[in-house]
């Protein structure tokens, strides 16, 4: 047994099992090494001649198959001038193991027998070959390398596409511009027959109809108008000046009472609770306080009984929950009955004043003058008064229950803050436009209520949280401004006429 000479002066145990066991083994001691040792092993002659012996076997030992195949490889050119890629020395690496398996299979299938042992090595080899090409190409997928920058754009939608989405869905329609799709159209061929609305080159009118409606009844601020209509900032403004324009000059032929003369009874009045006993009255009027924006040196004039800075504005309402009149501007600290009087001294021209024999319901923060019937003063009033409590007791509380649920109209105030929710909270413009912004957001409630489509927020009840609804009398309740005696006889003729 090569290697054992020096152990034959013993015999070897075992020798039979472990000749059976290492027959098909040759082991050199060219690769053998003892890690507690240095290495060296003292040799014989015989072990000398038998390991030269070895290595002349071994340097005349035939090439591998892979040596072979490596040799008949053809060399790689590139075209010239082009430098190859990584991709393309992968690809050509993976094109010739692909070629090779082919002809490898080919020549088993001939010659099997003699060619066993070379085609599992030629098989280890493809399939290393195979593993490494693989690789390279994840690897360059993975890592980028001459990997092509891929900008993608998202087709966005135009300002005209998505309004003409929404014009679609009605939900939406509602949702978005707070009105149904034919009182869109209806306003936007309005404004643009007789109120100058006019589309541009580069800018369609029913754009710009829904960039106002848009920014007023989600509300929306300017930046938000631009993201999603993809409009500048100055675009968006001066559109949505434009569109104030235009609807200021349709609230001057809307809020306006449709009946001048007030020569028809409306059919609320014959009810059987309210008839003929308020036969005479033509609508209600009240004031109402929206948040303002305005400079620090004019907030103590703004800041009224609220605590917060506000524009005290009055309007007249008749029994279609129209508005009919208003007037805007006044600082939140003033009162009431200081914003009516001068109302009828400046704006008389303007004001529905109402002929003789007939009145507006004020509450009691106005005087019972002539034409503007007041309730009882110190009796219970409002209608959330009489919702939890007990039934109105006397002769001035049943007056008074009366007139507040035929005045409740004049309640409209919580559907416009809601249906306009820039009210809630108006941007920081000039107080003048501001005060335009009500103006407009008023035209198109008398807008919707004329075009006579049905809209649920006109059945929903808002009761505006107005924290003390009743304000004093500017005088206290006597001296000049006090009650008119015809007023005051006209109500407990009233008075006495239901309880009888």
């Amino acid at each position: 047994m090569p290697g054992c000479i020096r152990f034959r002066t013993a015999p070897l145990e075992y020798e039979d099992q472990m000749r059976i066991m290492f027959e098909l083994v040759i082991v050199t001691n060219e690769t053998s090494y003892v890690p507690s040792g240095d290495g060296n092993v003292d040799v014989d002659e015989h072990d000398v001649v038998d390991v030269e012996g070895n290595n002349d076997r071994e340097a005349h030992k035939a090439p591998s198959s892979s040596e072979r195949r490596a040799s008949k490889r053809p060399a790689p050119s590139s075209p010239k001038g082009k430098k190859k890629t990584f991709r393309d020395q992968c690809m050509k690496r993976l094109a010739f193991v692909l070629m090779s398996t082919s002809s490898a299979t080919s020549e088993c299938e001939g010659n099997s027998d003699s060619i066993h042992t070379m085609d599992v090595d030629e098989s280890d080899d493809t399939d290393d070959d195979y593993i490494v090409a693989m690789l390279g190409l994840d690897y360059m997928a993975s890592s980028g390398i001459n990997k092509k920058k891929i900008t993608t754009t998202i087709a966005r939608m135009t300002g005209i596409q998505w309004v003409e989405l929404q014009l679609q869905d009605p939900v939406e329609c509602f949702n978005m511009f707070r009105m149904r799709r034919s009182v869109f159209l209806s306003l936007h061929d309005t404004l643009v027959q007789d109120y100058g609305l006019r589309s541009s080159r580069q800018f369609c009118s029913k754009e710009a109809l829904g960039i106002f409606l848009w920014a007023c009844g989600a509300p929306q601020s300017f930046r938000q108008c631009k993201n999603n209509f993809h409009r500048s900032l100055e675009t968006v403004s001066r559109k949505f000046e434009k569109l104030l324009e235009s609807i200021m000059r349709l609230a001057v032929d809307i809020v306006r009472p449709k009946d001048p003369q007030f020569s028809t009874i409306h059919p609320k009045l014959q009810e059987p609770r309210f008839w003929p006993h308020f036969k005479d009255c033509i609508g209600a009027i009240d004031g109402t306080h929206i948040p303002v924006t305005v400079p620090l040196a004019d907030q103590p004039k703004y800041i009224g009984r609220h605590g917060y800075p506000s524009q005290n504005f009055m309007v007249v309402c008749d029994f279609d929950m129209r508005f009919t009149f208003a007037i805007t501007g006044w600082p939140g600290s003033v009162h009431d009955t200081r914003v009516l009087l001068d109302t009828l001294l400046k704006y008389k021209d303007q004001f529905p004043h109402p002929p003789d024999g007939k009145y507006y319901l004020v509450d009691s923060g106005y005087p019972n003058r002539k034409g503007f019937l007041a309730p009882y003063k110190g009796q219970r009033y409002h209608v959330s008064e009489w919702q939890h409590g007990q039934h109105p007791v006397g002769l001035k509380e049943v007056f008074n229950h009366a007139h507040s649920s035929l005045r409740n109209v004049i309640e409209q105030f919580g559907v416009l803050k809601m249906k306009w929710r820039i009210l809630l909270n108006l941007p920081s413009y000039p107080v003048n436009k501001q005060s335009k912004i009500i103006v407009a957001c008023m035209a198109l409630h008398n807008f919707i209520r004329d075009s006579a489509v049905h809209d649920v927020h006109f059945e929903e009840d808002f009761e505006e949280d107005d924290g003390n609804p009743t304000q004093p009398s500017i005088d206290g309740g006597g001296g000049a401004l006090g009650d008119d005696i015809d007023m005051a006889e006209l109500r407990d003729a009233i008075a006495v006429a239901m309880v009888s």
